[in-house]
């Protein structure tokens, strides 16, 4: 299993994992989407490929504080393929995620998991991997 940077010959497999992330969207969609965080140089997507299969991506984001100084990371999205969990996959992608972060200078990395029933497991895992249930977040679609 390797984790790398995500290209778009990903994408197929990314509608897939998006889906099953809860949000499904289209190829055409998904490459729209890929190429305009591609281009923004505060975004780095990595994907964890099993075999020739992507299986999981980790969306990351580099933001500044308003509270601190120095920066910090957000993960924006993470995933691991149903079909390929429990195999170490999820852990590898947040150390690769936890490196990044510190390349870029980041003194901080966080994350927003919904609190619906099915992400229990999630939180589980995240709480393993040193995360801290901090705060609820809340949105409002604008559109």
């Amino acid at each position: 299993m390797e984790i790398r940077e995500a290209t778009i010959n990903d994408i197929p497999e990314l509608v897939v994992l998006m889906e099953q992330l809860g949000y499904p969207t289209s190829v055409n969609k998904m490459k729209i989407r890929f190429n305009a965080i591609s281009a923004n140089s505060s975004y780095h997507t990595l994907v964890a490929d099993y075999d020739g299969k992507v299986v999981g991506m980790a969306g990351l984001c580099t933001n500044v504080f308003y509270e601190y100084d120095g920066s910090y990371v957000r993960i924006v999205a993470f995933v691991v393929d149903v079909n390929y969990r429990k195999k170490g996959i999820g852990k590898k992608l947040i150390q690769e995620a936890e490196s990044w972060a510190r390349k870029q200078g980041a003194i901080s990395i966080g994350l927003n998991s919904g609190n619906r029933e099915e992400r229990k497991g999630a939180h589980q895992f995240y709480l393993i991997m040193g995360y801290k249930d901090k705060s609820i977040g809340f949105t409002k679609n604008l559109v």
